[in-house]
């Protein structure tokens, strides 16, 4: 008779319940998905240097994780951050990426107002 052997780490992952593991696999495609826009915006800008040969678009790390309430619950996100450097010549303003897929104010999917009321048990609401 076969039998598989896991490690101790391989056990823990398959003993998600489903919910986590919805709730996880839409936690690294939203990151995913936030890591490809920020990185064609800089190849979009790739190009464009100040006087001194440095990039005026860059990466800046992570903005600090905030929960994002979706269809699948609440899904904890952290948008990667962009230090744009250009600045209008008509306006004098300085240019800033914007999230197609996230806006910085969005707290909630447009889904996830539904579905997060739904994915609370009846039981945990107290009056």
């Amino acid at each position: 008779m076969l039998s598989v052997v896991a490690d101790a780490q391989a056990r823990a992952e398959l003993a998600l319940d489903v919910d986590e593991l919805v709730r996880e696999g839409a936690r690294r495609m939203l990151a995913a998905a936030l890591e490809a826009e920020v990185a064609a915006y800089l190849a979009a800008h790739a190009d464009q240097a100040d006087e001194r040969g440095h990039r005026l678009v860059v990466r800046n790390g992570h903005a600090p994780a905030r929960s994002i309430a979706t269809g699948a619950g609440q899904v904890e996100v952290v948008r990667p951050r962009v230090d744009d450097r250009r600045v209008d010549p008509a306006t004098g303003e300085r240019a800033q990426f914007q999230s197609v897929i996230l806006p910085r104010w969005c707290r909630r999917s447009r889904k996830g107002r539904r579905g997060a009321a739904a994915a609370v048990p009846a039981r945990a609401v107290e009056p």
